[in-house]
């Protein structure tokens, strides 16, 4: 009994001993097969975090280019900022400029058109002082009277035939009758001043007593015929300036007697009074 009981002891320890050995086989292989596994994916987390290194140190290099990018863009766009700026300063003082000009343009055309309407009244105002001379002097047109226009003025030019004898500067009675005339028109034109100008040959004079040479003469001419407008005709004396040119403005240079007929001469220079284009020009 007991032998047998021993007996069934053995063999329950035996196969107790063969499962124990059968179950740390499987297990060892067991954990080989993932030790393996662990391996494995351990390698391929290596890799991973191999190409993330890689992948970051790529991305910062980018990162990098793109803030250089950015700094010179910005930099850029300061430069342009600014050039906008003073660009744009400059634009407001031209166009400040530029409203100015455009003010005194209009001013000065405003003026200019002011100037020339009147010169066209001035010119208009000539034309018909030269008229109504012409048809009051008619008469005289073939002793030597001319009257024309020059630089705006009107010019009564009166040989010396037809005001005084020769060598002298008495007025004769047909330079009077002449100079009625003319004073009849310019009595009734208030605005004109007169300018006598005694011109000679170039002859020199001689044995005029007084009378040195031919500038005395022009000058002494021309008072003449100043008094006798003031003093006989009743003319305002402080329209009339008397000067005398002596043989230094001839009207013909050639060196004939007819050409030095033509030379003696008083000319009475009509200027109408310009007090309004005056007064224009110096505001």
């Amino acid at each position: 009994m007991i032998k047998l009981k021993y007996l069934f002891l053995a063999a329950v320890l035996c196969l107790t001993m063969h499962s124990c050995k059968v179950l740390s086989t499987k297990a060892y292989k067991s954990m080989v097969a993932e030790r393996d596994s662990l391996s494995t994916r351990v390698t391929s987390l290596e890799a991973q975090v191999d190409q993330l290194k890689a992948d970051t140190a790529r991305m910062h290099h980018e990162i990098a280019d793109l803030n250089r990018k950015y700094e010179e863009l910005n930099d850029g766009y300061n430069l342009l900022n600014a050039s906008y700026t003073e660009a744009n300063g400059k634009l407001s003082k031209s166009s400040s400029r530029v409203n100015q000009l455009s003010s005194d343009l209009q001013k000065r055309e405003a003026r200019l058109k002011e100037v020339e309407d009147i010169l066209k009244r001035r010119d208009e105002a000539t034309n018909a002082l030269k008229a109504k001379l012409q048809q009051a002097l008619l008469g005289f047109q073939q002793s030597g009277l001319t009257v024309d226009i020059r630089n705006g003025k009107v010019y009564v030019s009166l040989t010396d035939k037809l005001l005084f004898p020769s060598g002298s500067i008495v007025i004769d009675d047909k330079g009077k009758a002449a100079l009625k005339q003319v004073a009849g028109v310019l009595n009734k034109e208030q605005d004109i001043n007169l300018a006598i100008e005694g011109h000679t040959d170039d002859k020199k004079v001689i044995n005029l007593g007084q009378i040195k040479d031919n500038w005395d003469l022009s000058v002494l001419r021309a008072t003449s015929v100043s008094r006798y407008l003031v003093e006989i005709e009743n003319m305002d004396p402080k329209r009339i300036t008397a000067t005398g040119k002596g043989q230094y403005q001839p009207i013909d240079p050639a060196n004939t007697p007819e050409a030095r007929a033509r030379n003696r001469r008083i000319e009475i220079v009509l200027t109408p009074k310009l007090d309004e284009l005056y007064n224009l020009i110096t505001k």
